[in-house]
């Protein structure tokens, strides 16, 4: 569970990793993009508040991971286009460029530890 600056809870997978140290390397932990979207998840998400609709839990990874990094296509309307064709690679490519990828943690956001407590059933 994560509190934002705003005091709003916000519900991450229990075997997500601990939020990293500002600056320090992405370890997928999900909350950045939990507490609100980026601008590019803005665009894709529709939304400039709630977490972004293009993150995506990885069960093997155990670990958030960006859908504009995974599959981009399939969030902005080409959902049938091959993974690893041309017009993911490019998107792939902006979308890395857009969210800093590789420069490390900028979300100013205190966590709290977990606490047993189950997330509010989805309508």
């Amino acid at each position: 569970m994560v509190r934002p600056l705003s005091g709003s809870v916000i519900w991450i997978q229990p075997e997500a990793p601990p939020k990293p140290a500002v600056g320090a390397p992405c370890n997928g932990c999900g909350v950045c993009c939990l507490a609100e979207p980026c601008p590019l998840g803005m665009l894709v998400s529709l939304k400039r508040e709630g977490a972004c609709r293009a993150l995506v839990w990885s069960d093997a990874d155990r670990q958030y991971r960006c859908g504009m990094l995974v599959h981009p296509s399939r969030y902005v309307g080409l959902r049938t286009l091959p993974p690893q064709g041309l017009v993911n690679r490019l998107i792939r490519r902006y979308a890395r460029r857009m969210i800093a990828a590789g420069i490390g943690c900028d979300a100013a956001i205190d966590t709290d530890p977990p606490v047993d407590a189950a997330p509010p059933e989805k309508r």
